[in-house]
Parts: C-alpha cells; sequence; structure tokens
C-alpha cells in the first residue's frame, strides 16, 4: 500500500466510521500529506509497512527543526498515531511505529473573552439599516447568547429552530447533537431576518433549510463569519484580537463568574469531556477569590484570617 492510497483510506474511515467534521479531516490530511512527502521523497522513499518508529522520530525532528510549533507538533503526532493505529487494525502493517511517541506538553491557555459592555459596543456597531444588518445582528446573538462554534453556525437549519419553545438543536463535533436554549433577544432578531430579510433572496435549492445566507442565497462560509466579526470589532473601536470563538468564550465565562454550573456549561458547549470546560474556572482570579471568601471557613465574616 503507497502513501497516498494509505492516507485517502485513512481519512474516508475518518469521514464514514468516525464521522469527523471536513475541517478537522483536513486538518489530519495536511498532516499525514507531510508524512507521505517526506517518506517519498529521494532521500528517504520508504512505504508505510517499512516503517519504523526511529524513522517517525526522524521526520518529527524535521519539523522541530523548521520551528513548527508545540502546538503544531501536537496535532501531527496525534494524527500520526491515529493513522498508524488504523493501518494495523486493517492489517497493513504489522508494528505499529507511531504507538509509543509521545504528544508535546502543551501548557494551558486561558482563552480571551470580551466584557458584557464590549459585547454590547460590538452589538450597536451593526447597522441595521443595511440589508444585511439583522442577519449579522442575529449572527452575533447566536454566537454569544448559545456559545455556538463556527462550524454550527454556518451549518445552522430553519428545521432545528424552536423559537415558540426557546431552542435550538445544533450539530456538533462528531455529528453529536445537543438542545440549547436561545435568549428572547436573539429570537427576535432571528424572526425579523427569517420573516422580511430573507424573505426577498433568492434561496438556492440545496441551501432552503440553512438560517444564515449570503446575497447570493447560499450558506456563508466560515471566512464569511470572521470577516463580518473583525469588521464589527473594528467599527466597535475594540482593540483585542476578537474571532467568532471569542464570543463562544464569552458566553462561557460570563455563565460561570453568573455562578452557572461547570457541568450546564459543559453541555451547552458540546464539550465531552469536563476538563475542557474547566478552562473557565481559570479566566477570572476575581471570581475564585469572591467564591473562597464566601465559602472556604477559613474566610472569617469579620474579616480575620
Amino acid at each position: 500500500m503507497n502513501w497516498s492510497f494509505a492516507i485517502k483510506s485513512y481519512l474516508d474511515y475518518l469521514k464514514l466510521e468516525k464521522s469527523l467534521s471536513k475541517n478537522s479531516i483536513l486538518g489530519y490530511e495536511n498532516d499525514l500529506r507531510k508524512l507521505g512527502s517526506f517518506f517519498s521523497s529521494e532521500e528517504h522513499s520508504i512505504l508505510p509497512s517499512k516503517l519504523s518508529s526511529e524513522d517517525v522520530s526522524n521526520f518529527l525532528i524535521s519539523l522541530s527543526e523548521i520551528e513548527l510549533s508545540a502546538r503544531s507538533q501536537a496535532r501531527v503526532v496525534s494524527a500520526i498515531k491515529g493513522f498508524f493505529k488504523y493501518l494495523k487494525l486493517e492489517g497493513e502493517i504489522v508494528i505499529n511505529p507511531g504507538e509509543k511517541l509521545e504528544t508535546p506538553k502543551l501548557p494551558k491557555k486561558i482563552p480571551s473573552f470580551l466584557t458584557i459592555s464590549e459585547i454590547d459596543t460590538m452589538f450597536a456597531a451593526v447597522d441595521l439599516s443595511l440589508d444585511n444588518g439583522h442577519r449579522n445582528r442575529a449572527i452575533l446573538e447566536c454566537l454569544y447568547g448559545s456559545g455556538l462554534r463556527v462550524t454550527e453556525l454556518i451549518n445552522l437549519k430553519i428545521s432545528n429552530l424552536f423559537l415558540e419553545i426557546e431552542v435550538i438543536r445544533v450539530v456538533g463535533k462528531g455529528n453529536r447533537e445537543r438542545l440549547i436554549p436561545i435568549n428572547p433577544s436573539a429570537i427576535k432578531f432571528l424572526r425579523i431576518y427569517l420573516n422580511e430579510y430573507r424573505l426577498h433572496l433568492k434561496i438556492h435549492p440545496d441551501h432552503l433549510d440553512f438560517v444564515f445566507l449570503n446575497r447570493r442565497g447560499k450558506s456563508l462560509s466560515r471566512v464569511m463569519i470572521f470577516m463580518i466579526v473583525k469588521d464589527l470589532a473594528q467599527k466597535a473601536g475594540i482593540t483585542k484580537n476578537v474571532s467568532p470563538h471569542t464570543f463562544r468564550h464569552s458566553f462561557a465565562t460570563h455563565l460561570y463568574e453568573a455562578g452557572a454550573d461547570l457541568r450546564a456549561i459543559q453541555l451547552m458547549l458540546g464539550h465531552r469531556s469536563i476538563i475542557t470546560t474547566e478552562i473557565y474556572s481559570h479566566v477570572n482570579p476575581e471570581h475564585l477569590k469572591s467564591t473562597m471568601e464566601q465559602y472556604h471557613p477559613r474566610f472569617a465574616e469579620d474579616g480575620e484570617r
């Protein structure tokens, strides 16, 4: 089995059996293409079935030499381990050369977020007099009000809106579905957009059920959502590096700071593990301090320590 065929087989497996998203599969493909190119060169020319653990280590060393970040190296290691595990299960290799690879330890990155005031400023920056104004406001409301990922937002379907009971159904990573509450403000702007502005579009037959459309009647791309958010941040005078994911972080942070249970936040964000959600308990030290002062027995009511 040559590299091209082996990689294609693995990507098909990820798509059909693991139900990974297009973006995840594209990431795996890019990393494995690097691996395949490295061992298809005249200098190396080794088939997947002949690869040793030493060969894989040499490949990773070559990545570190081009100053690939630790996070990118960790992603490549993950792709390699999954790839060779699959090949062994399929009987294409006898020994898994990636089995003992160690993933670089990554520092936990505290997510950046917007304050409630900054959120309000961005909402106010939307020009509702424009044709796409109510659409853009509804986009921000859904990103912040329900904590949606970009992919979840652009794939949101009209058939999954249950606005009467203030709930939407979202399809997240691995095609896992979850129900998320949607607030009255988001409902208001969604209804205006759907009932007044979207009706005037000439909608492509394949995109009739998508909520958010461009002027050509097709679903919005990830890039377009990023551009909308960046443009509004600039108009609002916000100097932070704002992306659509910033609204998701803000959603979780503000819920936690208001006293929401981490388990509930986990369910709404669609995190598979509570460990992923726990990052939000480290965002605001003042919140942790006030929690200690309120609940820990060593923090006396009279202020004595």
